[in-house]
């Protein structure tokens, strides 16, 4: 360990010069996947550090790359002539869009068992990765209402056939010993308040037309009947038991991915509805619930699935003046983005209902049958990640969601064996846990980006494989983050009016963010 002088002159140094990153950087480990992940334990961890900006006229940058660099911090100096690079990317401060609310992850159970494997000092070390200052500065946390396929078991908090007044209701000992312990940790380790933002897989199976918390299934009868109203009263009474706890919560979603409900024979949790009985549910049950209770200040965000379902989900619930008084936003699944162009779902939706914001509630890398499971350093995944983001941000999303906060080397615990990726991922017979490519694709949004934040343009002199965003913070100062996908080094200049030409470069196969004050 690092005595405190030694720690603060390293800092310094850090940040006042080319890079440098002492006994601060990556303990790398090459496990074949095209890249290295960084591996760490109770008393060591490359740890981004607090960022404060220099004077104007300076600025900081901060590079990944697929050859290892990590968060690498540099300063350098705002030039007030053009360098004459042959591409220029001029920031367009007057062009303003959406504002930022944030990026997390998601405290599934499988999530909490697998940080709470680890020793008391290395599971510390890891949330405060995810959400002090000297971390990636997590703002938002999804959270489970009861099992999901990231769970050993299959549960609701409502078991008990023909409850409807929900007396039996009671939170499960995933959340008590596992969940709620450990977001009250985050919580306090966070510079600010979290946003927690609560999803439901399934209502209990005694209130579904299939009898069970799997496959194809809806409420029985209809919004307005018996069911529809005691599963608004289940999100609600969630609420309260949490609120217990000193936990409150930002958003909460209709639930998860009500279109896996409609599919037969569906292998995990789902809860079946169309927009039309989405539309209604809210209209008559879950929106006048929520408003009733202490909760009134709980944002409803509605679809929670494919972007590839917009913008006919949103028309639908959305054209209804009566669901739609009680809705904040749309939220969003990464999964098909791939065959679902940006342009045509997510900025159409925007543009017809521009008072409802779009958020990203969930995405991982491991999913697709030809590439399952964990990739320790898979650099592939660390770009896709990156450019889902700038794809999202650049129409007008204003969030983003990764899935678990932590699986285990299989990628899991998962009760029917749909073992995913994760940005950290734990060694319990070590007691190490290894921060892959995708965690520091993050973190290029998550520590630079904060809440309020605003999009604003960016202009290219030439075309050019680069993606970008820009962005004006509160304060006032400015944030771009470049992704290079390509085999080629990039040079470039970035003009920002207000300050002058800083020079730059992009390396093949990196991410870079670059922040300067304004004056």
């Amino acid at each position: 360990m690092m005595t405190q002088p030694a720690l603060v002159l390293f800092i310094t140094l850090a940040v006042a010069s080319t890079p440098s990153r002492g006994n601060n950087e990556c303990e790398s480990r090459n496990f074949g996947h095209g890249s290295v992940a960084c591996e760490c334990n109770a008393t060591h961890c490359d740890t981004p550090g607090s960022v404060q900006l220099p004077p104007p006229g300076q600025y900081l940058s901060f590079l990944t790359t697929q050859t290892g660099k990590r968060l690498e911090r540099s300063q350098g100096q705002v030039q007030n002539r053009s360098t004459g690079a042959g591409l220029r990317l001029s920031v367009v401060v007057f062009q303003k869009y959406q504002r930022i609310k944030g990026f997390g992850g998601a405290m599934t159970d499988s999530a909490a068992m697998n940080i709470l494997t680890l020793s008391p000092g290395a599971q510390d070390q890891l949330l405060r990765q995810y959400f002090s200052v000297e971390g990636i500065e997590y703002n938002v946390v999804r959270v489970p209402m009861a099992s999901c396929d990231f769970s050993t078991r299959q549960y609701t908090y409502a078991d008990t056939p023909g409850d409807y007044q929900l007396d039996n209701f009671t939170l499960a000992p995933e959340d008590l010993h596992m969940k709620i312990p450990l977001l009250q940790r985050a919580q306090a380790l966070s510079s600010q308040p979290l946003s927690l933002l609560a999803s439901a897989w399934s209502a209990p199976a005694w209130m579904k037309t299939n009898g069970a918390l799997i496959g194809k299934g809806t409420l029985k009868g209809q919004p307005g009947g018996k069911e529809y109203k005691t599963w608004a009263k289940y999100y609600v009474r969630f609420l309260d038991e949490y609120r217990k706890y000193n936990l409150t919560f930002w958003a909460m979603t209709t639930g998860n991915e009500p279109t896996a409900g409609e599919m037969t024979n569906y292998s995990f949790q789902a809860l079946g509805f169309t927009p039309e009985t989405q539309r209604d549910w809210v209209t008559m049950d879950l929106g006048p619930t929520l408003t009733q209770s202490q909760h009134q200040r709980t944002q409803l965000l509605i679809l929670d699935d494919q972007r590839l379902l917009l913008p006919h989900w949103a028309r639908v619930v959305l054209n209804d003046v009566h669901a739609a008084r009680y809705i904040h936003g749309i939220a969003v699944h990464w999964y098909m983005d791939g065959i679902a162009p940006a342009e045509l779902t997510l900025s159409t939706t925007h543009h017809l209902y521009p008072e409802y914001f779009l958020f990203g509630t969930e995405a991982c890398a491991g999913w697709k049958p030809y590439d399952r499971g964990v990739r320790l350093g898979s650099w592939d995944r660390a770009e896709d990640y990156a450019h889902d983001i700038i794809e999202d941000l650049n129409h007008y999303v204003t969030g983003w969601t990764d899935w678990n906060l932590a699986l285990d080397l299989g990628g899991g615990p998962n009760w029917v064996k749909n073992f995913v990726d994760s940005p950290i991922i734990v060694d319990r017979t070590r007691d190490v846990f290894y921060k892959q490519p995708t965690f520091y694709s993050m973190a290029h949004f998550s520590k630079f980006l904060k809440e309020g934040s605003q999009r604003v343009g960016v202009s290219y002199s030439s075309e050019s494989d680069l993606e970008t965003a820009a962005f004006t913070r509160p304060d006032g100062s400015r944030v771009l983050t470049v992704l290079n996908r390509s085999d080629k080094d990039v040079q470039f200049e970035v003009w920002d009016s207000a300050v002058g030409y800083i020079p730059s470069v992009s390396p093949r196969h990196s991410i870079l963010t670059l922040t300067w004050a304004a004056p």
